[in-house]
């Protein structure tokens, strides 16, 4: 293939050759997207039902989910879709899509998180601010700017992507399309122009784990100031379940594109990259449910709710 314009599709990584593993693959990834859909279905809907969950902090978790189910529906169905039918082909145009939207989805998640982070910290440090600093408007504003910033992210990184030559065949070593393996394809130096926008958005990412840091040694700072252990474990529950979404998204990420090519070998970046885009989207509406007992209770009055509309059970208040 001499360039780019030669190439009508991309051929991906199979997770395996043999049959009986390829269907596991597609009933273990198939119960994964399931979960997500379930998990964050019920978490959009219950902020949404639910009147007492009309907060910022609910309102970037409803966006959260959002994003989640964005991300994991731009890469699974195609990866069902291969192996269900045995077949590695990818379009190219639906290659530069689902490059698009998956660093749409990601970008805008990571930006979200900053965003809550600072949430969390305006509510823990500066409570009597916290209608001012965060009202309806300032919200909407702040979860605007993070879509965009994922949008404006992606747009650059898949246009000047897609605009390099690339000569060295169309096999990607990733089970789905993603800016690293089509850079291996490329046969000029233009792909060290990608490079660059790569290291400006590794600073802008840099810069929001930095005030992500800083935004939790001050929360933490005020919360073990708290006298009472009740008022410290409510803020606790409010703010763990964030943390740990952010841990979990930051190291699979992290590992995924800063480890040392030493460690790279193709079955290793495919379990690496299952970890960091596969499996934060199904697990982070359990992580966030577990110790928020408000989300709790309002998801179970919403299920209630449901089940007594089904059946015509009689109300509480009967």
């Amino acid at each position: 293939m001499s360039n780019s314009s030669s190439i009508t599709q991309f051929l991906l990584l199979p997770f395996t050759d043999t049959r009986k593993l390829q269907l596991l693959h597609l009933w273990l990834f198939l119960g994964i997207y399931l979960a997500a859909l379930l998990g964050n279905g019920l978490i959009i809907t219950t902020i949404a039902w639910d009147q007492h969950l009309h907060t910022p902090m609910y309102f970037f978790l409803l966006n959260l989910a959002l994003l989640d189910l964005g991300c994991i529906s731009t890469i699974v169905p195609k990866s069902l879709a291969s192996s269900l039918w045995e077949t590695r082909a990818i379009s190219f145009l639906g290659c530069a899509a689902q490059i698009f939207m998956f660093l749409f989805f990601l970008t805008s998640e990571y930006t979200l998180l900053t965003v809550m982070s600072y949430d969390r910290y305006i509510a823990i440090c500066k409570p009597l601010h916290y209608g001012t600093l965060l009202g309806s408007r300032a919200c909407v504003h702040m979860a605007a700017a993070a879509w965009a910033t994922g949008f404006l992210n992606a747009l650059l990184h898949t246009a000047n992507t897609f605009s390099l030559p690339l000569c060295k065949g169309n096999a990607l070593g990733q089970f789905f399309c993603e800016i690293p393996q089509i850079l291996k394809l490329s046969c000029s130096h233009s792909y060290l122009r990608e490079l660059g926008l790569l290291m400006v958005s590794l600073l802008v990412a840099f810069g929001c784990f930095v005030f992500i840091v800083v935004s939790y040694v001050q929360i933490f700072r005020a919360v073990l100031r708290i006298p009472s252990e009740q008022g410290r474990h409510k803020a606790f529950s409010t703010c763990l379940p964030h943390l740990a979404m952010v841990s979990l998204f930051i190291s699979t990420a992290m590992f995924a594109y800063l480890k040392p090519p030493s460690f790279s070998s193709p079955s290793l970046d495919l379990v690496v990259s299952v970890l960091y885009s596969v499996v934060p989207p199904a697990v982070n509406p359990l992580i966030y449910s577990m110790r928020n007992q408000e989300l709790k209770d309002a998801l179970w009055k919403l299920m209630t709710g449901l089940f007594c509309e089904i059946t015509n059970c009689p109300s509480p208040s009967a």
